[in-house]
């Protein structure tokens, strides 16, 4: 019984490129990689879907948006808990 294969991103970048820019057909693109075709047109339709992404300039800025403002609830839920901590040390020395 065969083990599936894993593949490195660098690996599926580069076959999902060669398929983007049409550097051969799908049968040759597999023969030259020795991977199927059906799984080189998966990889270059995440690698089109992801593009998307990364040229996306509002979904950075939520992103970023996003992280400050968790980062902030984060900073206050620390300071708050220090208090708490602080408060029941004094309590206990006593």
């Amino acid at each position: 019984m065969n083990k599936r294969r894993r593949f490195l991103s660098d690996f599926k970048a580069k076959v999902a490129l060669a398929a983007i820019r049409e550097e051969g057909t799908m049968a040759e693109l597999a023969a030259r990689f020795s991977v199927h075709p059906n799984q080189i047109s998966t990889w270059k339709c995440e690698a089109v879907r992801s593009m998307k992404v990364l040229f996306d300039k509002k979904g950075q800025a939520d992103a970023a948006g996003e992280h400050t403002q968790k980062v902030k609830q984060l900073h206050e839920t620390i300071g708050r808990l220090v208090s708490e901590r602080d408060f029941l040390a004094k309590a206990f020395d006593r």
